[in-house]
This record gives C-alpha cells, structure tokens and sequence, in this order.
C-alpha cells in the first residue's frame, strides 16, 4: 500500500527535515545537506526512500540534479485523511459536550 510507504518515508525525522527543506522549493543534494550533519551517501539514501514513496522527485539539469516534493504523493496522504475526516464532527461535538459536563 502506497501510504505505508509514505508514512515509512516520513516517520524518520531527517527525512521529515529534508522534505520541509523541499517544501520550500527544488534544491539540489548538497544544497539540502547544508546545515544537516549528513553524509552524502546518507542523504542519497534518505532521497531514494522519499523518492521511492512518490514524495520528492528529481530532475537533472546538467551535471546536477534537483529534487523537489512530488504533488502525487502528497495527493495521496491527503486522500488517506479525507476518509477519517467524517469521524472528527461528532468527536468534536462529543469533547464539548464532555468539557461542559466537567465544567458543572
């Protein structure tokens, strides 16, 4: 299942760090390694899995390749959470009125 893999992808927090530093726009790998202790070879790895969960892509421009987050993975997470989102009003409403029985 394509989510497991995107929330595989995201529980590691370099890789949640590298994803917010894309977030902001395409950068190369060693423009995203600046101010992260981080080897190469680790970032390239930490790259593959995001790349792997749809959540970055990379596009090579010359000698260099860019990465910048990937719309479809992103599509996917947020179709995952659409199908819970029916839970939330009745809980909401429920926690209301569980603060106002506390509140007496």
């Amino acid at each position: 299942m394509a989510e497991n893999d995107i929330f595989r992808a995201l529980a590691d927090p370099t890789r949640r760090a590298i994803f917010e530093k894309l977030a902001a726009g395409s950068m190369n790998a060693s423009a995203l390694r600046r101010g992260m202790e981080i080897s190469q070879p680790a970032m390239s790895q930490h790259l593959s899995v995001l790349r792997d969960a749809k959540l970055v892509r990379q596009e090579r421009q010359g000698r260099f390749v860019n990465y910048e987050v990937d719309p479809e993975g992103l599509t996917l997470i947020v179709h995952w959470l659409a199908k819970y989102r029916t839970f939330w009003p009745t809980r909401i409403a429920d926690l209301k009125v569980l603060l106002k029985e506390i509140d007496q």
